[in-house]
């Protein structure tokens, strides 16, 4: 157990580097995700018989992952980043890779704002082909928490988001940082917000009456797990305890819970379900599955 518990002074958070540019574990697991994430897409297409052709699948997948990285930035340099100002007189430097001449990486994303930007990109994409926007987003929600476990083993892996201070009676397998104890909070988050929500979600498309349910009760369960994860991670130093002694993530995860509770129950309305049904059995006759 001492050799996990010091496991950042032995670990090297950059995996490699080729023709002087640092790869890091976050990058390989960033790149794992997006491709598992694909590949489950392209599972779930087949095994429920969701009427979206691959090509289209592998277009909207280009889209989306943009609106990803494009939200998560923003998101972040607007929430959580102290030079919020600098960037705003400053957009280039959004995604300037370089600091001091040296190749560092896009560092600092938010979740919150992936999330938004994944909304917008989708809402775009299905208006410009015509696609229905529920059967894009309840697929992406199967799709996104297996991979997102990947996310957090980045996180772990790239010595970020630390836990709360702990001790190693009572939490064994804490993370030693900097000599303090601390509780691996990224990998508390990979599990409850990868195979927790991935399951119950699984279990939930068992039930489903209307398109959109999935993608309501991941916002549900997503942030029901974040709350929960949040009282063992640390709050960003930068912004502290807020309302209540409640983090920031906590307090955005409060706003994305009723919104999924209102569109749940939006969704729920006889008017809207056999809307919705109408449109998966019209489209089982008209689409292939190429």
């Amino acid at each position: 157990m001492d050799t996990w518990n010091n496991i950042y002074s032995s670990f090297d958070p950059l995996a490699f580097s080729i023709f002087g540019f640092n790869v890091y574990w976050y990058s390989l697991c960033y790149i794992i995700a997006l491709l598992l994430a694909l590949i489950l897409a392209k599972y779930f297409v087949k095994l429920y018989k969701i009427p979206i052709a691959e090509k289209m699948l592998d277009n909207y997948f280009i889209w989306a992952e943009l609106g990803v990285i494009l939200g998560a930035r923003l998101g972040y340099i607007i929430i959580y980043d102290t030079n919020t100002a600098f960037y705003l007189s400053a957009p280039w430097q959004i995604f300037n890779p370089f600091v001091n001449g040296e190749f560092v990486g896009i560092r600092g994303m938010s979740y919150h704002g992936a999330v938004l930007g994944f909304i917008i990109a989708t809402f775009l994409f299905c208006r410009r082909h015509k696609q229905d926007l529920w059967l894009y987003l309840d697929l992406c929600a199967l799709s996104i928490p297996l991979a997102y476990f990947f996310g957090r083993i980045g996180n772990f892996l790239n010595q970020e988001l630390f836990g709360r201070e702990t001790d190693l009676i009572s939490t064994p397998w804490a993370i030693i940082v900097d000599g303090i104890p601390r509780h691996p909070s990224q990998l508390y988050e990979g599990v409850l917000e990868g195979f927790g929500v991935f399951f119950a979600l699984l279990i939930a498309k068992r039930f489903q009456k209307a398109n959109g349910e999935l993608i309501a009760l991941y916002a549900i369960f997503y942030t029901l797990a974040r709350f929960i994860c949040e009282f063992y991670r640390q709050p960003d130093a930068q912004l502290g305890f807020l309302i209540f002694g409640l983090s920031m993530g906590q307090l955005l995860s409060l706003l994305m819970f009723g919104a999924g509770i209102l569109l749940l129950f939006y969704l729920k309305s006889s008017k809207n379900v056999k809307k919705c049904n109408n449109f998966v059995n019209n489209n089982k006759k008209s689409q292939n599955f190429k």
